[in-house]
């Protein structure tokens, strides 16, 4: 098993979904949630916040930021301690605080970089800025020991997840994966019931679900939602059969 980690969660402010985007009639008011995982080989920032928009975009999200530096100072940490930079997708809510680590490696999947290049996708200038060190992978890789970075296509085509190993359970960084921890555990159950011969209809769950299963989590953090999965006691992921808008919108 992975190696001890610790895992703070930092708020970083908010944006209100408008109604148009929340399936509902009424916007919806949503936490931009970073990560800071403290590994024995140095300081690991999950997402880095929400970075200026152009007017529109303000006006549309009316986003309220709490300054990364800040926020890290608070837990005693300064830009310069963190030894890598991993964004679960290059939206302008989620590195937003990226040009403030310019020579830190920043790892992304190569899919999800050029996205972010070809236009109407993101800021620039959160892309490419002075010192900009990326790390583009393709798939799965092992960061650091105990530390997995997973695909998790859907919300982008590049989206991913980092997967903490430690030795009292496994603690997933789901980012924006699911937008809410609900619906994650909605389709953990459905991989259940679909793996444990409950006949059809049944509701689909995400492909990489399986992959996530094998490494057994037992807590799932999220970027819009301060709630927090845990397995049900009664289908613990270890007993599951499991398979070897405008410009950079939210």
């Amino acid at each position: 098993m992975g190696k001890r980690m610790a895992v703070r969660r930092l708020d970083l402010g908010y944006f209100v979904r408008p109604a148009a985007e929340t399936g509902g009639t009424q916007p919806r008011v949503e936490p931009a949630l970073a990560y800071l995982v403290r590994h024995p080989d140095g300081l690991i920032l999950f997402d880095t916040g929400i970075g200026a928009g152009d007017p529109e975009t303000e006006a549309y999200y009316r986003p309220r930021r709490r300054a990364l530096q800040d926020v890290l100072s608070a837990s005693g940490v300064a830009l310069d301690d963190i030894s890598l930079v991993v964004n679960c997708h290059l939206h302008f809510d989620h590195c937003g605080g990226n040009p403030l680590l310019g020579g830190t490696p920043i790892v992304v999947q190569d899919v999800e970089l050029a996205a972010a290049r070809r236009g109407d996708y993101t800021f620039a200038e959160l892309v490419d800025f002075p010192g900009a060190t990326y790390e583009e992978i393709v798939g799965e890789t092992e960061v650091r020991p105990g530390v997995w970075i997973i695909p998790t296509p859907g919300h982008t085509p590049g989206h991913q997840s980092l997967v903490l190993r430690q030795s009292d359970g496994t603690v997933v960084l789901a980012g924006q994966a699911h937008d809410f921890a609900s619906d994650f555990a909605s389709e953990h159950l459905a991989r259940h019931a679909a793996l444990h011969g409950v006949e059809q209809p049944l509701p689909p769950y995400r492909h990489w679900l399986d992959r996530l299963c094998d490494f057994d989590p037992r807590r799932v953090l999220f970027a819009h939602d301060c709630s927090v999965w845990e397995p049900p006691r009664d289908i613990p992921g270890r007993h599951t059969p499991t398979r070897t808008k405008p410009t950079g919108a939210p």
